[in-house]
């Protein structure tokens, strides 16, 4: 897909800041440190309309990002850094869990894990979840640049079994340094677009 277009729409932490319309959205969970800002930025080619940050937890809002008039990223706060007070980690929570169980424009959740890493407790709580609301889900494996080749297939079967899925179709090891997997994230997303 050619992106002409890419702007930060909103910046919302309930539903009364969504935007009103029907455009499909896609979000993106993932632990705070895993790169969805550099996922972002290196899948509409733009180094920063997605604010990249050294220090893990600075996402406190659901951004949704307007790419092409045709579907949005939805980017949530990332989940698991320590040095955030329980008491917004929890807000936070509440804030991801009624965007996943309510919004209607919701069609399909990228999981962001790192490839480098087995799955984390909250990686495989945040999938459980993303079951149960039954809406689909690709796993993306970022960092994947960090791994020899030879090596992606043990990765893969430790993901496969950490998160108990039936095959490694869901699974796709993306890089934000070199683009590797962007085009089969694209034709998943066209797919969905045109569907």
């Amino acid at each position: 897909m050619q992106v002409t277009h890419a702007e930060l729409v909103t910046s919302a932490v309930s539903p009364n800041q969504y935007p009103q319309d029907e455009i499909i959205e896609i979000a993106l969970a993932g632990r705070s440190n895993v790169g969805k800002s550099s996922f972002i930025n290196k899948m509409i080619n733009r180094k920063g309309l997605a604010r990249t940050s050294g220090q893990p937890g600075k996402t406190q809002t659901l951004n949704f990002y307007n790419i092409n008039h045709q579907f949005r990223f939805v980017d949530v706060p990332g989940y698991g850094y320590a040095r955030v007070a329980k008491t917004q980690r929890a807000s936070w929570g509440k804030m991801i869990e009624k965007y996943l169980s309510q919004r209607e424009n919701l069609q399909l959740v990228f999981l962001l894990m790192d490839f480098r890493h087995p799955p984390t407790e909250l990686d495989i709580a945040m999938k459980e979840f993303v079951e149960e609301l039954d809406i689909p889900y690709g796993i993306i494996l970022t960092k994947s640049d960090k791994i020899k080749k030879s090596q992606w297939t043990r990765h893969l079967s430790l993901f496969k079994k950490d998160l108990d899925l039936p095959s490694v179709d869901a699974l796709f090891p993306f890089s934000a340094e070199s683009g590797e997997g962007s085009d089969l994230i694209w034709e998943i997303i066209s797919d969905m677009i045109e569907a």
